[in-house]
């Protein structure tokens, strides 16, 4: 009996310690679950005050367009102001490249030759030249005093998405699917050379102001730099697991005084980088889907960013605030370019039109 009634107390005892243990246990996740509710709860409450905060700012810088143009009868892929700010280049899926007067918003002229789709154009600095370029795997060169096409320039294996030219107007550059970026020299219409070293599909390239940097932009998550004149890699900048440049990077852009570069990507953010360092300065965020297209007004204050969410944001490039919210495309704005005198924006769409935003004011 007394072995018996000394295990039956040692069993008690052991029973109440573990009921002990069970309850400090129940109160522990008890108190663990109401801190993680707690947290969840005020992270919910922070990300709702941060949304409410952003729709506000939203609101209190929308504004509306000047102006629209319509002519083309497909998506309006491409746009270019020419140098002296007279004329407005729009190239579209519709196969053709449309010049309109900016003053009085006329169609001055048609241009025909492409076979399919035009993804980008761009003016030679001195006007004289416009050049288009996409689908068909094919770089056009257009006459501006008599619309007539002076050359047809092949050597892409696949669509060709952006082409950009130097600003002393020697060279040309294209970026293409084929993963290259061809140099032209624009008097002989001549292959200097293909930079090869992305992965994927090119989507956009840029000079720098003085003529000696090309920037690219890929789907393989990279935006490289290249020397012009030996035709190298000289930096690639791209992200990490803090740093992430999204499915692809869709645009760049360099600012007047060269020491800045933008990029777009599907992050649905314009990234600023410096470009001596190579160092990302920061991330500007706003749009709700893909950024499309990036570009800095001519004295370098203000940035420019299209997306696919079909708004264009307007950003002070010092302090990166939201300057604007321009609404009024009802699908993506593929494209956008300032006017020489940075007082216009225009912008290309998806829903077959071309806007024209005064913008002077908002900077």
């Amino acid at each position: 009996m007394t072995k018996g009634a000394n295990i039956s107390d040692e069993d008690m005892l052991a029973t109440a310690k573990r009921r002990r243990r069970r309850r400090r246990g129940i109160r522990v996740s008890v108190t663990f679950i109401s801190m993680a509710l707690l947290l969840i709860l005020a992270a919910a409450w922070y990300f709702r005050e941060q949304r409410q905060e952003a729709e506000k700012l939203d609101q209190s810088v929308t504004r509306h367009e000047a102006r629209t143009l319509r002519g083309h009868e497909h998506i309006v892929s491409a746009i270019a102001v020419s140098p002296d700010g007279k004329t407005l280049a729009s190239g579209s899926v519709d196969n053709t490249v449309r010049l309109w007067d900016v003053s009085s918003g006329q169609n001055l002229a048609t241009l025909k030759g492409h076979g399919d789709a035009i993804w980008s154009i761009a003016f030679s600095p001195d006007g004289k030249t416009l050049a288009s370029a996409g689908r068909d795997r094919t770089i056009r060169l257009w006459d501006m005093a008599t619309h007539l096409n002076l050359a047809a320039l092949k050597g892409h294996d696949s669509d060709i998405e952006f082409v950009a030219i130097s600003p002393d107007g020697r060279t040309m550059a294209s970026a293409g699917d084929d993963a290259t970026i061809k140099l032209w020299e624009m008097s002989a219409g001549q292959n200097l050379v293909t930079l090869k070293g992305h992965k994927d599909i090119v989507n956009s390239v840029a000079f720098s102001p003085d003529g000696k940097t090309l920037a690219s932009a890929s789907v393989d998550k990279t935006v490289k730099l290249w020397d012009v004149a030996s035709g190298q890699n000289v930096a690639t900048l791209e992200g990490n697991w803090l740093l992430n440049l999204g499915n692809h990077v869709r645009s760049v852009a360099f600012s007047p005084d060269g020491r800045m570069l933008a990029s777009g990507d599907r992050n649905n953010t314009v990234r600023l980088w410096d470009v001596a360092s190579r160092q990302n300065l920061a991330a500007l965020k706003g749009h709700k889907r893909a950024v499309r297209a990036v570009a800095f007004s001519p004295d370098g204050s203000a940035l420019a960013s299209a997306s696919y969410d079909g708004t264009i944001r307007l950003w002070d490039a010092t302090s990166r605030r939201l300057l604007a919210l321009l609404k009024g495309h009802e699908d993506i704005v593929y494209a956008i370019a300032f006017s020489p005198d940075g007082k216009a924006l225009v912008s290309a769409s998806a829903d077959k039109t071309i806007k024209l935003w005064e913008v002077a004011r908002y900077k």
